[in-house]
């Protein structure tokens, strides 16, 4: 699950966007270095962003993809939990980890929207 959204000028940084979550929600929120999806910036280093956690197994990763574009990704926030449950980054899957990963999607998909659904409301109040 991804969205982008359009956000207020003065929340364009990672810093800004970062004190506004420790005080305008419950929800546990990091800056981390991005590891679910390694991005790079120009030179070379990896590039952070913000992790809005819920519970182990539901948060939501949020970075800058323009100036003012926010995106908005689901994660497990938890590494044990994405290796097991996130989405395998394999190439080629034999017929056993297909089926299992097409059973996983079908019993968590309910639960990943309703989270995914809570923790944007918080970046859709500072929306442009």
């Amino acid at each position: 699950m991804e969205k982008t959204i359009k956000i207020k000028n003065e929340y364009n940084s990672l810093d800004t966007l970062y004190s506004y979550l420790k005080t305008a929600t419950s929800f546990e929120s990091s800056k981390e270095y991005d590891s679910w999806e390694v991005r790079t910036n120009i030179h070379g280093q990896m590039e952070q962003c913000l992790v809005l956690k819920k519970s182990n197994m539901h948060g939501m990763k949020v970075y800058f993809e323009n100036e003012n574009s926010l995106k908005m990704t689901y994660i497990i926030p938890n590494k044990i939990m994405q290796a097991y449950f996130g989405n395998s980054q394999k190439r080629y899957q034999n017929v056993l980890e297909i089926v299992t990963g097409k059973i996983k999607n079908i019993l968590l998909t309910s639960s990943q929207n309703k989270a995914f659904k809570e923790m944007e409301q918080v970046f859709l109040k500072i929306s442009a």
